[in-house]
C-alpha cells in the first residue's frame, strides 16, 4: 500500500488503553500523520472519553476513507459497530493499532500489537481484505456486531472478570491474566449452562460450561478455541463442550486450550454454521462480545459474510 492510498484518515483512540499506554500511542501517532503529510490526505485524532465514543464517532465517519482504532479489542468492537451503521458504499476501511492486553483481532490479523512505530508500518505497508464478522441479536434486541469472539458461560465469566481487573488496575496482561481469573471461577460454574440451540437447522440441546462462536481462532489473550476458524471463509466455528466435566477434567481442557489441544476431547464438538440460535434456561448467562458484556439469554447469531474491508499486513495469510 502506498502512503496516498489511506486518503482521508481517522484515528480514534482509547487513552486507557493497556494501562494508560494508549495515550503515549496516540500522541505517537500524532506526531507521525503530522510529520509526514504524505500519509494522509486529511486526518484527525480523536481521543475516546466514555464508553461507546468510539461507536458514536466511528459512525460520523463516512466522509473518512480509513478509519484506525488504536487501543484493545475493546475499542475495535465499538469502532467496527460504528462503521457497520454507515451505507457499504460510503463505509471507510479498518486498520488497527493494536494496544490491548488480550489483542486477539490482532493475532487474527497476523498484526503486531502494543507497538504503534511497527503497526503504522503495517498499516501503510499493508493491504485491503474484505473480512467477515459476526452479528448477535440478544433478546430480540439492536445487533451488535463481533470481530473476533462471543461466547457464553464459563469463558465469558473469565472474560467478563479480566475486564473488571484491568479496571481495577491489575498488572497481569493477556493469557495470564485470562488463566487466574479461569482458575478462581472454574469452581463457581462446575455445574454449566442448559441451553437448547439450532445450528444451520439442527437442533441440539444439553448442558455446557462453554459455548464459544468465533470468527477468529483466539480468544483471552491467545487461547486457541476455535483454530481452524478463518474471517474470510464465510462461516462462524461454534466450539462448546456437551456436557459439565469434571473440576479436574475441566483443568485439563482449561490447558488444552491455551493451544487448541482441547478440540481432540470427547466432551468438546466444533463445526460451522451461518446461522445459530440459543436458548439458555437461566435468566442470564454470562455473555462477552470481543471482551464487552452482553446481556440475556435467547441469542440469534449469523455471520455477515464480506462485511467490512481491513488493512492487514502484508504477512497475514487467512485459511478460507
Amino acid at each position: 500500500m502506498e502512503l496516498s492510498q489511506l486518503g482521508d484518515t481517522l484515528v480514534i483512540a482509547n487513552p486507557t488503553a493497556h494501562s494508560g499506554r494508549g495515550a503515549a500511542s496516540a500522541d505517537f501517532v500524532e506526531r507521525f500523520f503530522s510529520s509526514y503529510s504524505s500519509a494522509a490526505t486529511r486526518f484527525e485524532m480523536y481521543r475516546t472519553r466514555t464508553p461507546l465514543d468510539a461507536t458514536r464517532k466511528a459512525a460520523e465517519g463516512a466522509s473518512f476513507d480509513t478509519v484506525i482504532a488504536l487501543g484493545g479489542d475493546g475499542v475495535i468492537h465499538e469502532v467496527v459497530n460504528g462503521l457497520m451503521r454507515i451505507d457499504e458504499d460510503r463505509r471507510p476501511a479498518l486498520a488497527v493499532i493494536p494496544m490491548g492486553s488480550g489483542n486477539d483481532f490482532a493475532r487474527t490479523l497476523g498484526a503486531t500489537f502494543n507497538d504503534p512505530d511497527r503497526s503504522l508500518s503495517e498499516i501503510v505497508g499493508g493491504h485491503g481484505e474484505l473480512l467477515d464478522l459476526g452479528c448477535v441479536w440478544a433478546d430480540g434486541g439492536e445487533p451488535v456486531y463481533f470481530a473476533e469472539t462471543l461466547s457464553f458461560g464459563l469463558d465469558a465469566a473469565i472474560a467478563l472478570d479480566t475486564s473488571d481487573r484491568r479496571t481495577r488496575g491489575t498488572t497481569q496482561e493477556g493469557a495470564g491474566l485470562f488463566v487466574t481469573s479461569g482458575l478462581r471461577l472454574l469452581l463457581r460454574s462446575r455445574g454449566g449452562w442448559s441451553y437448547r440451540a439450532v445450528v444451520d437447522g439442527e437442533e441440539m440441546s444439553g448442558t455446557s460450561v462453554i459455548f464459544a462462536v468465533q470468527n477468529g481462532p483466539t480468544y483471552g489473550g491467545g487461547f486457541r478455541i476455535s483454530p481452524a476458524a478463518s474471517p474470510v471463509d464465510g462461516l462462524l466455528d461454534v466450539c462448546f463442550s456437551t456436557k459439565a466435566p469434571s473440576i479436574p477434567r475441566s483443568l485439563a481442557l482449561f490447558g488444552l486450550a491455551r493451544f487448541g489441544g482441547h478440540v481432540g476431547s470427547r466432551i468438546m464438538r466444533s463445526l460451522t454454521a451461518r446461522r445459530i440460535s440459543v436458548d439458555f434456561d437461566a435468566d442470564e448467562v454470562p455473555c462477552q462480545v470481543d471482551g464487552e458484556r452482553l446481556e440475556g439469554s435467547s441469542f440469534e447469531i449469523e455471520v455477515v459474510p464480506a462485511a467490512i474491508e481491513v488493512v492487514v499486513p502484508e504477512r497475514a495469510l487467512f485459511r478460507a
